[in-house]
C-alpha cells in the first residue's frame, strides 16, 4: 500500500516536471520571436513570403466552366466540390481556374484575389508563378 503511494507520487513529480519543461520550450520560442507591449510579434522574413503575381499572369492561369460530370468522373459523387479559398461548393456552370503546378482548380474570381496577394496554391504552397503559365497543353479539362 506504501509503495503504491509513493509510485504514485514519483510519477505526478514526473508529469509536473514534463509539463513544466513542455511550457518553458513554448515560452521560449516566444521570447525568442519577440513580445511587443505583452503580445508575441511574428516576424516574417520578406524572402520567405511569396509574391503577388501580376494580373497578366493571373489571366493566363487556364481557366474552365465546372461540369457536373466532370465531378461525378473523378468519384466524388457524395460530395460535392469546394473552392478551398471560399469554401463553396461548385454549381453548374461556374468559372474556375486551374494552377497547373499542382492541378488544384478555384473559382476564378476567388483564385485572382488570392494570387494578387500571395503566389502561392491555398491547399498545398506550390509556387503558383511558373513557366508553365498559359500552357494548357497538359490540363486534362475542357478550357474556355
Amino acid at each position: 500500500m506504501a509503495m503504491e503511494i509513493v509510485v504514485s507520487v514519483v510519477l505526478l513529480f514526473v508529469g509536473i516536471a514534463v509539463l513544466v519543461t513542455i511550457h518553458v520550450c513554448i515560452v521560449g520560442r516566444a521570447f525568442r520571436r519577440g513580445y511587443n507591449n505583452g503580445t508575441v510579434v511574428v516576424q516574417v522574413s520578406t524572402s520567405i513570403r511569396s509574391p503577388s503575381m501580376s494580373q497578366e499572369d493571373i489571366k493566363k492561369l487556364p481557366c474552365f466552366e465546372y461540369k457536373m460530370e466532370e465531378d461525378k468522373e473523378k468519384g466524388n459523387n457524395s460530395s460535392p466540390m469546394e473552392c478551398a479559398v471560399c469554401l463553396e461548393s461548385y454549381k453548374l456552370g461556374d468559372l474556375c481556374r486551374l494552377l497547373p503546378n499542382c492541378s488544384h482548380s478555384f473559382h476564378a474570381q476567388c483564385i485572382d484575389s488570392w494570387l494578387s496577394k500571395s503566389a502561392i496554391c491555398p491547399i498545398c504552397r506550390t509556387d503558383a508563378n511558373s513557366p508553365q503559365v498559359g500552357d494548357s497543353s497538359e490540363v486534362g479539362v475542357e478550357l474556355v
